[in-house]
């Protein structure tokens, strides 16, 4: 049985209090350290880790190139958030939230900032003109399940994620709750997905994008170990989606960059060329953390 917990008066941090990533959490925004970010020779540079909500926009951008967009040419740079690399002042400058992803945009005469994944999925989707119905009814389909997955991620990953993998110690209470919310929009993607072959409809969109990382890579046993604590195989509705999209090249590379950890062939540290994917080599694959 839990110990029963008071809240006190008022509530003081506790520095190092909060499992694996104690070293990195605090109550406060901005920058601890003076660090420029690099930028390279394309209009977009990205700032990123392959994390799912990394990955949401380094699938896009795959896809944008895949669908013959040349000018979705990027540079994707890695930021080590075990490092603190999101709390240097460059990176704080494009994203005062110091989360990745962040996007700086130097198409125009003026670079644009572009911070959290769904902001920046659609931003590249109106740039383009690609991966989003251009009005109506099918747009706002589309848009509702972006900001659904927006609302709904931070369950899964800062909740349920959280308790399940990352906690100081389990506690049943919180993994529960959180379970529950998880497989209850599982459930929701299942029955959406037992009507249609893509999220917004017919089609792929951006909205397959945000979800799918997430999603998908829990049915996939990508993340937190919990696939069969879930039984995601169940949702399969859900599992065909996931595998349609797994099948896709772009969605492949889209994976790939900006990761450290896992098979060191399913790794591409930064990407700044599309020859990148097919010029690596072990030695180029520094060790993750």
């Amino acid at each position: 049985m839990d110990v029963p917990y008071t809240p006190p008066a008022i509530w003081a941090w506790k520095p190092g209090n909060g499992g694996r990533f104690a070293n990195i959490n605090r109550p406060i925004a901005g920058a601890t350290h003076e660090k420029p970010l690099p930028v390279g020779q394309h209009p977009l540079q990205l700032y990123s880790l392959g994390t799912p909500n990394g990955v949401k926009v380094t699938l896009m951008l795959e896809e944008l190139l895949a669908a013959g967009h040349r000018g979705a040419e990027y540079d994707a740079w890695l930021i080590r958030i075990s490092d603190g690399d999101q709390f240097g002042s460059g990176f704080v400058g494009i994203n005062p939230n110091s989360k990745i992803p962040a996007l700086l945009d130097r198409s125009g005469p003026e670079p644009v900032r572009v911070f959290e994944s769904g902001a920046i999925l659609l931003h590249l989707a109106e740039k383009f003109g690609a991966f989003l119905p251009s009005g109506g009814a099918a747009r706002a389909e589309c848009l509702s399940w972006l900001f659904w997955q927006m609302g709904s991620a931070p369950y899964l990953g800062g909740g349920f994620g959280h308790f399940f993998a990352y906690a100081a110690s389990k506690m049943e209470y919180p993994i529960d709750r959180f379970t529950m919310e998880v497989k209850r929009q599982l459930d929701v993607l299942d029955r959406r997905l037992a009507e249609s072959a893509f999220i917004a409809g017919p089609d792929y969109t951006i909205a397959d994008m945000a979800i799918w990382p997430w999603y998908g890579g829990l049915t996939q046993g990508w993340m937190y170990g919990a696939a069969e604590f879930l039984d995601t195989q169940s949702y399969r509705n859900v599992v065909r989606w996931t595998e349609t999209i797994l099948a896709r090249p772009a969605a492949v590379r889209g994976r790939m960059v900006n990761r450290i950890q896992g098979d060191p062939s399913s790794q591409l540290h930064e990407r700044h060329a599309a020859s990148d994917f097919d010029t690596r080599t072990q030695d180029k694959l520094t060790p993750g953390p």
